[in-house]
């Protein structure tokens, strides 16, 4: 295993060490990792999952393309391209085992976990990555406990229970929650499985651009839209770009259009004034709660990756959250309303003649309609 490097101070500490975050400026970890390049043309043959992109992945399964015996798996992955429009496709992420995108880096954090073996499993969610974890840590047999904020969908409390983990539930807000996880992450003997602090979710993240990539014959869209939260899939989608690019397998790099719910928006505000860094907002309410983070971990890696792509970012209210489920659900494609917050983007603003890919994150069985839709 590689070793954890932080990506404020350039602090290091060695993965076994079970530190979350550098222990010396509390910044969140990157990993001092060089991907291989994947031949795309030998990869129609291998697992049907993300293990399928091992030599760009910093826990290859040994002796075995594409994933081996033992190595945690749900058959992630490797989810479905439908057109919206002549020039945007939807990525289906939302089918995934646990019915959202978070699987790609849950499957990840599990299968460190297992090598690892801590007393026990830590995470924080406002829903989906509390179940993505649950799920994965029940398949390599791991205990585990999510923190939650009082307000998590009933659904979502449910499919991490089912899963054999303890919901526990955080009078407060997603960043009560996570101050509960942090405290229990420190204590000896915890893995905090951190969507936002662990480099190895990006790293599984990061896998969506390569099925892109692999499904358009080596090519990518002129645009990447993605959503903005804690940034994990956007930071993931980053990771990609660069190392498919750095290894000759793209010729050019799409612009990323990050999309942050109007009503919590720190990351579009201080784009738009061109800062580096956040000014944290308040929390508020909104239809989009996985992407309502007032203080993103990596907000300084989010802003630079969309800067130095050529992209920008754009907000959208929950009316036009509530339209774009309606309209993605009469087009057969039933989502959450975060899920749908990027084809809201794409609806409101538009992309002009460039082609896109959009995710839909996460299925509309987990929340139902918005209200009002």
């Amino acid at each position: 295993m590689t070793d954890y490097r932080c990506a404020v101070c350039g602090a290091r500490s060695p993965v076994e060490s079970l530190a979350w975050c550098c222990p010396r400026c509390h910044g969140p970890w990157d990993l001092d990792f060089t991907a291989g390049p994947v031949p795309r043309n030998s990869c129609a043959g291998r697992a049907g999952s993300l293990w399928r992109y091992e030599e760009a992945l910093p826990l290859a399964a040994t002796g075995a393309t594409g994933g081996g015996p033992g190595t945690v798996s749900l058959g992630e992955g490797r989810t479905p391209l439908v057109p919206l429009t002549a020039a945007v496709t939807a990525k289906l992420d939302f089918l995934m085992p646990t019915l959202s995108f978070k699987d790609r880096g849950a499957v990840m954090l599990a299968e460190l976990a297992r090598r690892l073996r801590p007393r026990r499993v830590i995470a924080d969610s406002s829903g989906n990555a509390g179940t993505s974890i649950a799920a994965y840590c029940a398949r390599a047999g791991l205990d585990c406990t999510v923190y939650l904020p009082e307000a998590t969908s009933p659904k979502k409390i449910e499919q991490i229970a089912a899963h054999g983990a303890r919901p526990e539930l955080v009078p407060g807000d997603r960043e009560a929650a996570a101050r509960r996880a942090h405290a229990a992450a420190d204590e000896d003997g915890s893995f905090y499985a951190s969507h936002s602090h662990n480099p190895y979710f990006l790293h599984g993240t990061k896998t969506y651009v390569y099925e892109v990539w692999e499904d358009l014959d080596g090519r990518l869209p002129d645009v990447l839209v993605l959503p903005a939260g804690n940034g994990t899939l956007l930071l993931g989608a980053h990771l990609a770009v660069a190392e498919l690019h750095a290894h000759g397998l793209i010729a050019r790099r799409p612009a990323v259009i990050a999309v942050q719910a109007a009503a919590v928006a720190p990351l579009a505000a201080a784009f738009r004034a061109g800062r580096e860094d956040i000014t944290p907002s308040a929390a508020a309410p909104t239809l989009a709660e996985g992407i309502a983070v007032p203080r993103p971990p990596r907000a300084r890696q989010i802003l630079s990756a969309v800067r130095a792509s050529g992209g920008t970012f754009l907000t959208v209210t929950d009316d036009q959250i509530r339209a774009a489920q309606l309209d993605l659900a009469a087009r057969g494609l039933f989502v959450e309303p975060t899920g749908a917050a990027c084809w809201a983007a794409v609806g409101a603003h538009g992309l002009g003649d460039r082609t896109a890919v959009v995710p839909l994150c996460g299925a509309g069985a987990k929340t139902g309609l918005a209200p009002g839709a």
